[in-house]
């Protein structure tokens, strides 16, 4: 990705906060602190990203959108150690993009926008999936601005009416989607790295599989359960997809998020995708106790249910992970 001029203009007042893989729900709960002590108009999207626009706030500060994003920065660093990048741009999709560049702060003014994008691989286009993408590239659409260049028509024909406007405009930088002030929903999430970009269906269902042991017993721990989860995939060239889901009850148990998510996983056919990590967010999170449990006839659910009680409190003597699923100790061992 090619740098940008580090140049403020008021034009490019939106900020896409992007948090280091890794990074705590506690230190992501403060960072959002920070940046609310910036500018109030603040969009959280969980679990480590965040939108905020700065527009009202350049003359209170009498700074420009790089001076902000770099105080933000600063402070995240000094007070959480916690290292973000920030791109800044005209709207949603500009600034998302402009966040995933080599650089801490990448701003793009309203004139910089297609000098920017143009070059960029088709699969950096905010929102597109590796499906579109293959499909794209199997007609000769390799870069943004390729894509950029077809007629509207041309892409709804090729990916469909609504998904082929959306993706064309988003690959001109054309994005009204506002910043919506929102707080942090009742919400907790996990993500895991590969080592390597993978296309081994096994180490994606173990990574699930894990993230759902980790969020089970995390709500659990706090007596919650949760109503739906969301799935994103991470693949290689930076782009992502998401999907959420809702449970039929919800619920805190990792045999019922584990289900969730290998259903969702298996619905993307990612057979041929590259994928370099998957972030699992539990959604809508209330009190244990609020929902009715629904009586199983599946004695094999019943059985782990039972047993998950036991495995909480030897986990809880002996530390995290003495007791796991044997596929999780089996490729930690290996």
């Amino acid at each position: 990705m090619a740098a940008v001029e580090q140049a403020g203009a008021a034009g490019a007042h939106v900020l896409h906060v992007r948090c280091r893989p890794g990074t705590g729900e506690r230190e992501y709960r403060t960072l959002l602190g920070l940046i609310r002590g910036i500018s109030p108009v603040l969009q959280v999207l969980p679990p480590s990203a965040a939108l905020v626009d700065v527009a009202g706030a350049l003359r209170y500060w009498d700074a420009s959108p790089y001076d902000l994003a770099q105080r933000i920065r600063v402070r995240a660093l000094a007070h959480l150690d916690v290292d973000v990048r920030i791109g800044a741009g005209p709207n949603w999709t500009v600034a998302a993009t402009a966040s995933k560049g080599p650089l801490p702060v990448t701003v793009v003014t309203p004139e910089q926008v297609r000098g920017f994008l143009d070059p960029l691989p088709v699969a950096m286009v905010h929102g597109i999936g590796p499906v579109q993408e293959r499909r794209l590239t199997s007609f000769g659409l390799r870069t943004v601005g390729a894509l950029a260049a077809v007629p509207e028509s041309t892409v709804q024909r090729i990916l469909g009416g609504r998904a082929g406007r959306l993706l064309r405009d988003r690959a001109r930088g054309i994005d009204p989607r506002p910043v919506t002030p929102t707080g942090l929903p009742g919400a907790t999430g996990e993500r895991r790295l590969f080592d390597a970009d993978t296309l081994d269906p096994g180490a994606i269902r173990a990574a699930l599989l894990e993230t759902a042991v980790v969020l089970g017993d995390r709500l659990r721990g706090r007596r919650q359960i949760a109503a739906g989860l969301t799935l994103e995939v991470a693949f290689s060239g930076g782009s992502t997809v998401s999907r959420t889901r809702q449970l039929p009850e919800p619920s805190h148990h990792t045999d019922d998020l584990r289900g969730a998510l290998y259903r969702m996983v298996d619905a993307l056919h990612l057979q041929r995708a590259r994928v370099r990590g998957i972030t699992v967010t539990a959604e809508g999170l209330r009190p244990a106790g609020t929902a009715g449990g629904q009586i199983s006839l599946e004695r094999v659910r019943e059985n782990r249910l039972r047993a998950e009680p036991v495995m909480d409190e030897v986990n809880a003597r002996f530390g995290a992970g003495a007791v796991r699923p044997a596929t999780l100790a089996w490729r930690k061992a290996g």
